[in-house]
């Protein structure tokens, strides 16, 4: 039967070296290690701060972290098809020559728009309570903060592990862990706070672009396949990181930054959560790619079926044990966060209800549906800024926590329809022959 022996080339994919197990225990190590880095230093920011000043911190940052993200363009994303399809197709060194290509607009856009952030740093001030200073710091950082990650991605789709390990799963979590808590120590003022935070993201972006250095020329018919294939997926990707951001930027603005600082501290358990996803995503991306790419669906199947079922066992445990120990935890962040508990219920039921649809968007993107990709982000982003809207000024924090429900659940169950009916592709259960 085809599913059957679908199943069984994933199995010994996962068994063999170089396989998704390997790639996959190194995807979740340095999943785990972002996660618990930024897990600790909300605790220690929280800890350590006033809930107004911890508030502006996070909200500075997360802005910082959502333009970082509309600028890059998912030019990350997109290396990795590319790469990952032309050493499928055209060899070991098959697209090198894109990448260098990729970045000139990415470097331009991102440092526009630091210099746009610097020259407004005065109203941002007025506007969210965050000083000055802290804008004019993480203006400068932001282009850094961008290439970062789009320098680690095109290691990995040139089929390496090691620099995303070793940068985003070291340098800069627990740099940026190690320098904040150092700012704290010696009462530092808010902007040597957020120049602490934004240096090692300057430090992977150097580092990530020593590795990559030798790469030759590029060809402008390479650079525009590339944004033929990405274009839609960069407008999604926007979005998306105005999906992961902007509900703390919300709660700032309409209810304040203690509130902002409450919200951050009752949703930060959700990185821990996410890891596995993302650990699994990054291993298990190249291979969907090759599997669409080569028309062999009974692979994806089993592959996507795989991943997904690693997914629950590893993640609901963690959100049941969250909403039944939320009281108990969540005072560690301080006294004034213990009132976070209606949040941490409606955190883990929906995102137990978005791990069991699996890494849905990934398919999408893996097969090349980058424009239904977009449109679900797009829905996504509507649902969570209109509930926003409605909640955060009568609910606070809670308003905002419904608000994210409600989009993360339209960003999940929408693909998971998607990726069904067009590549027959369940979450549980038989792979379909194809």
């Amino acid at each position: 039967m085809a599913g059957g022996g679908a199943l069984v080339a994933a199995l010994t994919d996962l068994a063999r070296p170089g396989g998704l197990l390997r790639h996959g225990v190194a995807g979740l190590v340095t999943a785990a290690a972002a996660a618990g880095g930024q897990f600790a230093l909300v605790l220690v920011v929280t800890r350590s701060l006033s809930p107004q000043a911890a508030g502006a911190f996070f909200t500075a940052t997360s802005v910082c972290l959502m333009l970082a993200g509309v600028v890059r363009l998912d030019t990350g994303n997109g290396l990795v098809h590319a790469l990952a399809r032309n050493r499928s197709v055209g060899g070991p060194d098959g697209g090198r020559r894109l990448v260098r290509g990729v970045l000139a607009p990415v470097a331009a856009l991102a440092s526009m728009t630091g210099a746009a952030v610097a020259v407004a740093a005065g109203p941002l001030a007025g506007l969210t309570g965050v000083p000055g200073g802290v804008w004019v710091v993480l203006a400068a950082a932001l282009p850094f903060v961008a290439l970062s990650d789009v320098l680690i991605c095109a290691t990995r789709g040139l089929g390496t592990m090691r620099p995303t390990l070793l940068l985003a799963g070291a340098v800069q979590p627990l740099g940026q862990l190690v320098l904040v808590t150092a700012a704290v120590l010696c009462a530092a003022p808010a902007p040597v706070l957020a120049a602490a935070w934004a240096l090692p993201p300057v430090a992977g972006a150097v580092l990530a672009a020593v590795r990559l250095r030798g790469l030759g020329p590029y060809e402008v018919g390479e650079v525009g396949a590339f944004w033929r294939h990405t274009a839609p997926r960069s407008a999604a990707a926007a979005l998306q990181s105005v999906f992961q951001r902007l509900d703390v930027v919300i709660v700032a603005l309409l209810a304040g930054p203690a509130a902002a600082a409450v919200y951050t501290a009752a949703t930060r358990f959700k990185v821990l959560g996410q890891l596995a996803g993302q650990g699994l995503a990054q291993a298990a991306q190249t291979r969907l790619v090759k599997a669409l790419a080569e028309g062999d669906l009974d692979g994806a199947r089993a592959l996507y079926r795989t991943t997904t079922r690693w997914l629950v066992v590893l993640t609901w445990p963690l959100w049941l044990g969250y909403a039944v120990l939320a009281p108990w935890l969540l005072p560690l962040f301080g006294p004034a966060y213990a009132g976070g508990g209606a949040i941490a219920l409606v955190l883990s039921a929906t995102m137990m209800v978005a791990t069991a649809c699996g890494m849905v968007d990934v398919v999408l993107v893996a097969g090349g549906r980058t424009a239904a990709s977009l449109a679900n982000v797009t829905a996504a982003v509507a649902v969570t800024i209109a509930l926003d809207v409605l909640l955060v000024p009568a609910y606070g924090a809670l308003g905002a926590a419904l608000g994210w429900s409600g989009g993360v659940l339209v960003k999940n169950l929408l693909p998971a329809v998607q990726v069904h009916r067009r590549y027959g592709l369940l979450p549980f259960g038989r792979v379909a022959a194809s």
